[in-house]
């Protein structure tokens, strides 16, 4: 098998060597992994891509890359430029430091990157580990990413419902719980939820020269959220699945609207 890795953390980050960990152990000791990931930290990126000024690609070593742009700009790279004489079999984004559960997936690079993948026609994965105060002093926070994600990825290479012939194919956002890798209590297949009564804002601060700035400040990520969604079920300590596609049309709304604007 031969797997592309990408990111939104940067290329340096620890999530991405677990992740190179994860892929090494699904392509085997014939198989190929390739990175091909920011060369800067890119979270909150979401699906952008650097289409007003081009992108950097330097080499680093046999099969590792740095790009400088976003995790989607990575994956473009990789399939037109870097691995041009092969597409990859497998993408994996990840492993991100933090969740990409709830509200989260609309900001994530990580989930961006394994979007462009499946616009692409590549199988592809979001992976990202939960963080939380059980895992304050662990040893290693990605741990249970470590431990489960080849287990997981394979079930869904085994199952391999990636809907290819689909205008929008499917990819899937997996999220690993806040709990170290023995407490992991499962895995579900859950919608993503919605964090209630947070979500993203700014801080304003004055810098010493008199300028005015503006910090992007998160939510608490272990607030109250849809039942029975990846949020609630990771906190819960269960591994979450979610099938993603990058359709953003509300088909449930189609018919009522239809009905209203072209009668």
């Amino acid at each position: 098998m031969r797997i592309l890795i990408t990111n939104d953390d940067g290329i340096n980050a620890p999530g991405l060597q677990v992740a190179e960990d994860i892929a090494a152990e699904l392509a085997g000791p014939e198989g190929e992994v390739w990175v091909v990931a920011p060369a800067f930290e890119q979270s909150g990126v979401a699906h952008c891509i650097s289409f007003a000024h081009p992108t950097m690609v330097a080499r680093l070593e046999a099969r590792r890359y740095a790009a400088e742009g976003s995790p989607a700009d990575c994956v473009l790279a990789a399939i037109h430029d870097v691995m041009a004489e092969a597409a990859p079999d497998l993408v994996i984004s990840g492993v991100n430091r933090g969740n990409n559960s709830g509200e989260n997936v609309v900001y994530s690079g990580t989930v961006g990157g394994a979007m462009e993948a499946a616009l692409q026609g590549l199988p592809a994965v979001a992976l990202s580990q939960y963080f939380g105060p059980a895992l304050a002093d662990s040893s290693d926070p990605f741990g249970c990413a470590r431990a489960h994600g080849a287990a997981v990825i394979r079930r869904l290479l085994d199952y391999g419902d990636w809907t290819s012939d689909a205008d929008y194919r499917l990819f899937y956002n997996i999220n690993f719980p806040p709990v170290p890798a023995d407490q992991m209590r499962g895995l579900q297949v859950v919608p993503q939820g919605r964090r209630h009564g947070v979500g993203f804002g700014v801080e304003p601060f004055t810098a010493p020269n008199g300028r005015r700035y503006l910090w992007v400040r998160g939510a608490p990520q272990d607030a109250p959220a849809t039942p029975d969604s990846d949020v609630m079920v990771n906190l819960d300590g269960y591994a979450s699945v979610t099938p993603l596609r990058a359709d953003l049309t509300c088909h449930a709304s189609l018919p009522g609207l239809k009905e209203a604007l072209e009668g």
